[in-house]
């Protein structure tokens, strides 16, 4: 909770603050890694940095928790924060770095706003940025702890036992782990992070939906090679994945980290994918099969074309095995006479009565599905979501 100075003058000065958010955390981003080169190597990513997205999640996320703690002073805003700590723990952020981010953090705010920044300012800012950090701290600590990924067993070799090409620009990699260590089990809707040698020498550090997994012995990864354009580079490691890792190669992963997942449970579930977004859809599928689940399911893809659709013939066997659920698939070149045209339409689609619905894919489709779903009478609740990369959907409401 903030303190009644420090809630003031945050009130007074957030506006202020808020416009100037990128212009601050670009200056952290650049000052920090000019001073600091080697946290590029294996901790942030440097493609987000190059196309801003790092920059602005930052910032919705101090604007977002800012916000939190003025309109709900006796509430901490933890859906927010276990969206960040997973993240931060699926990269292996440690308690010391939280002091290097607040000194450059700070050094940036005083740089941009100069001498809007008095003592007072300062000290309420501070008290924010303490106050995200602690919290997250202890987040981390638990998430850590219930991964069983402390003390350097976050980091885990596993060998590439099948590669399979899903479509013309995705592919599956099945792993096995090394060694005869336990390997914690992971929840359907989780992710890993998957460690890189860059052919410049440097590490990066990218996160992988499991798309499958059998126990704790095999789990799948599915990866869709990112294509640049003229104002972004192709995705770095998305591109070497695909064009180097063959059967018999080993992959460096991380525990299984992510606080979208799906849960046990006798409610109906709602599945709701575009694209890539299948990938943590289908774990949650294998689940409820594997499991024998007498749920009803409703699971909705969108994709451009039956060519483009990974998991494609997986997702319908899966969801045909089910004893009580139903699919309906959108394909934008919907040529095939398999699926509906265009872009996905949930007009004349009976969402069930207290359904647990999980959304996955890009985020302006995902915004778009949210608000027809809240307008059809779902509570925000009951509306999970996963964004892949910074999330820059963080802490908003439609």
């Amino acid at each position: 909770m903030l303190s009644t100075q420090s809630a003031e003058v945050v009130r007074t000065t957030l506006p202020v603050v808020s416009a100037s958010l990128d212009a601050i955390t670009t200056r952290f981003y650049t000052t920090m890694f000019a001073e600091r080169p080697e946290l590029l190597d294996g901790l942030f990513n440097r493609g987000n940095q190059a196309s801003g997205e790092q920059s602005r999640a930052l910032a919705a996320s101090i604007a977002g928790f800012a916000s939190a703690l003025l309109d709900n002073p006796d509430e901490r805003p933890d859906a927010l924060l276990a969206r960040i700590a997973h993240k931060h723990a699926a990269v292996t952020v440690t308690d010391d770095q939280y002091v290097i981010v607040h000194k450059y953090l700070f050094g940036a705010i005083a740089d941009v706003l100069g001498d809007a920044v008095t003592p007072e300012v300062a000290a309420a800012w501070d008290e924010v940025y303490w106050l995200m950090a602690g919290a997250l701290i202890a987040l981390e600590a638990r998430i850590y702890a219930e991964a069983e990924a402390r003390d350097g067993r976050t980091w885990r070799q596993w060998t590439v036992v099948e590669r399979r090409e899903e479509t013309p620009d995705v592919v599956s990699f099945v792993l096995r782990p090394k060694g005869d260590a336990p390997v914690p089990p992971a929840r359907p809707g989780q992710y890993v992070s998957v460690r890189m040698l860059m052919p410049d020498g440097i590490h990066q550090l990218r996160q992988y939906s499991l798309s499958g997994s059998t126990g704790t012995e095999l789990r799948r990864i599915t990866v869709k090679r990112v294509r640049g354009d003229r104002t972004l580079p192709d995705g770095e490691v998305s591109n070497l994945l695909y064009d180097t890792v063959a059967e018999g190669d080993e992959l460096t992963l991380s525990a299984a980290f992510g606080d979208i997942h799906l849960d046990d449970g006798d409610a109906p579930v709602v599945l709701i994918s575009a694209g890539i977004g299948c990938t943590p859809i289908a774990a949650m599928l294998r689940h409820l099969s594997d499991t024998g689940s007498r749920r009803r399911v409703l699971a909705l893809h969108a994709d451009r074309s039956k060519r483009t659709h990974a998991l494609r013939r997986e997702w319908k066997a899966m969801v045909d095995a089910l004893p009580d659920a139903e699919r309906i698939v959108w394909y934008e070149d919907a040529d095939c006479g398999c699926a509906r045209q265009g872009r996905m339409d949930l007009s004349d689609v009976a969402i069930p009565e207290g359904a647990e619905i999980y959304l996955c894919g890009p985020v302006p489709f995902m915004r778009d599905v949210r608000g027809r779903l809240l307008k059809a009478g779902v509570p925000a609740r009951a509306v999970h979501y996963e964004v892949f990369g910074p999330d820059l959907w963080l802490g908003t409401d439609d």
